[in-house]
């Protein structure tokens, strides 16, 4: 496992080189211009001067190259000294990914905004993945039962209802309905500089992260429920199963132990491929709490034509999609010993 897990570590890197390419190209024969926005009093002369300074009087190749240095060269090396005090080579003169509409270091941005993402994206995912797993096993041992009928037609309406008007119907009944003095009413807005500092305040974070967290969740549940039940109700009926209870096992060890342990191959590839998902999927729940996280970090960016921001976060995703890749596909061996890659 540990000598797969370092092949597959080596092969990704020619396939992120590649899907960096990938994303430079696109985004920089993408119509856009980073001056559209600059005042119409300014005169073509300092808008090209302005284009010059962000380095477009440039090539293609001599602007992907010092890209690419920038990004797998100076920002880990600037993370080292940030982090742990660790200086190699000059820190001070290091070119740094530079936003073009705030002249900030990107990788400082995306830093500054991971927190909110993970505070309310992965609360939810975990939370979706929680409520899945069991509405999915309990549907596929009750098959056709009542209960089984309702997880069907909560993964139904979950999946096909956009996010967007989930988190609308959430806000009208708990913001709007609800008297603001009663238990029940959530903030509608979601206050990104809220500090935990005492248990009022953390109540008060409990609260504003509720209705975010639970509309994607939702969504999340809906999809992976369905995955969950489908891949049960394939290992119900296989002859290990009738083995295991001829022996006289209790029903509960069969079913958690050794048919939820098979089902559950299928059922991490969805979950680990989501969870970089998750992150450009939030970008609608963000706008609509106004959770000032990646997603609305993405939008500003791409609203302001800001090339090096948005090329930076596609490629981040794509790095996360790569490593959660491996990450199944080592679960998978952890879950079924009969696979093995070494």
């Amino acid at each position: 496992m540990f000598r797969y897990t370092i092949r597959r570590l080596f092969f990704a890197v020619p396939t992120l080189l590649v899907i960096s390419f990938i994303i430079f190209a696109l985004l920089d024969l993408a119509p856009g211009d980073p001056t559209a926005n600059l005042p119409l009093t300014i005169d073509a002369e300092t808008r090209e001067r302005i284009r010059e300074s962000l380095g477009l009087g440039k090539p293609f190749h001599i602007r992907y190259l010092a890209w690419l240095h920038q990004f797998f060269i100076n920002e880990p090396l600037n993370l080292l000294h940030d982090w742990w005090g660790i200086d190699i080579g000059d820190s001070a003169g290091r070119l740094r990914v530079r936003s073009w509409s705030t002249r900030s270091p990107v990788v400082d941005l995306i830093i500054e905004r991971t927190p909110q993402t993970l505070w309310v994206v992965g609360m939810s995912y975990v939370v979706g993945v929680l409520i899945a797993i069991p509405i999915g096993v309990i549907s596929a041992y009750r098959q056709y039962s009542w209960f089984d009928q309702g997880g069907t037609l909560f993964s139904m309406v979950g999946f096909s209802v956009p996010t967007f008007f989930t988190g609308l119907v959430f806000i009208v009944i708990f913001s709007t309905l609800i008297p603001p003095d009663s238990f029940f009413w959530l903030p509608s807005i979601y206050d990104t500089t809220h500090k935990v500092t005492d248990w009022p305040s953390l109540v008060f974070q409990v609260r504003q992260m509720i209705m975010p967290v639970m509309v994607l969740a939702l969504y999340n549940a809906a999809q992976i429920s369905r995955f969950t039940r489908s891949s049960m109700l394939d290992n119900l009926n296989q002859d290990y199963v009738r083995t295991a209870r001829a022996k006289g096992m209790r029903e509960r060890v069969v079913v958690l132990v050794h048919v939820l342990r098979n089902s559950l191959i299928p059922v991490v590839t969805v979950i680990a491929l989501g969870v970089p998902q998750i992150f450009g999927g939030a970008i609608i729940t963000e706008q609509i709490f106004r959770v000032n996280g990646l997603g609305a970090l993405l939008i500003g960016g791409i609203e302001a034509a800001d090339v090096p921001l948005v090329q930076t976060l596609t490629f981040i995703f794509a790095i996360l999609i790569v490593v959660f890749n491996l990450v199944a596909d080592v679960l998978y061996g952890i879950l079924d010993p009969r696979i093995r890659y070494d």
